[in-house]
């Protein structure tokens, strides 16, 4: 059963549209954490892909933190699918603009989040 707390990743995550990406500290500021609370949040996530959580990256635009190299390829499928596209490990700077940032996040939805809702 997910915590309060990840139930407010799991909320916030949910608002990331497709083809658009956030990344660890935009979260973290919306949600008023650390990036690393909203990563280990995320590395739980019990309802992925429908809570997209391959759509945070970190905010050097490389993957960051996603654990395993089947996971990572499976995040970059993922992004790749939804028009994110890497060169070097990075996303490209003409996706880098697709950023969902931390005032785009609707925090008065997060107040009332439940396990149910997510």
């Amino acid at each position: 059963m997910p915590t309060v707390f990840q139930s407010k990743v799991y909320s916030a995550c949910s608002q990331i549209p497709e083809g658009c990406f956030s990344t660890y500290a935009e979260m973290s500021k919306a949600l008023r954490s650390s990036p690393r609370a909203v990563g280990q949040a995320l590395k739980r996530n019990p309802y992925a892909p429908t809570v997209p959580c391959h759509r945070v990256i970190a905010s050097d635009f490389t993957l960051g933190g996603y654990s395993g190299k089947l996971h990572c390829q499976k995040k970059v499928d993922y992004l790749l699918k939804e028009g994110i596209h890497f060169e070097g490990g990075k996303v490209i700077k003409a996706d880098q603009q697709k950023v969902f940032t931390s005032k785009q996040f609707k925090m008065d939805t997060l107040e009332q989040v439940s396990t149910s809702a997510v």
